[in-house]
């Protein structure tokens, strides 16, 4: 669905859809810093990523991503990153509050589209690993 308005954040794109901010699944891309690899997680719209708790996870410190980082290794600009269709394969987390809800919406690769799927297909196409993310 492309919309008028932007959809950069999620309280944006719960606006512009007509859900709840929780329903938004954004995707979230930090930095492995020892491997230099791209981690994404996708959470609730209403969660903030525990960066300590997903280090331990790893077992390796992670960073937030750049702009210039995110989009050559996931092929999306911030604002607009989808769960699936990077350039590269990424390590995906889900944030396990996303599972509650029928119905959740996604970036759909530009910071003014969007798209449906439930937390079922979210995890079907992602094989991310469901985790606490708080």
């Amino acid at each position: 669905m492309e919309l008028p308005d932007s959809t950069r954040t999620a309280a944006d794109a719960a606006q512009a859809i007509g859900c709840t901010v929780a329903q938004i699944a954004k995707s979230l891309i930090f930095r492995a810093e020892e491997a230099d690899r791209p981690i994404l997680v996708i959470a609730s719209g209403v969660n903030r990523v525990n960066e300590k708790t997903l280090a331990a996870i790893l077992g390796e410190k992670i960073g937030k991503a750049d702009a210039d980082f995110v989009r050559q290794r996931a092929g999306f600009v911030i604002g607009g990153v989808p769960p699936v269709g990077h350039i590269e394969p990424i390590e995906t987390f889900l944030d396990e509050d996303l599972l509650q809800y029928d119905e959740i919406w996604a970036a759909a690769g530009t910071p003014h589209a969007v798209f449906r799927l439930t937390p079922d297909e979210l995890a079907r196409a992602t094989a991310g690993k469901v985790i606490c993310i708080r």
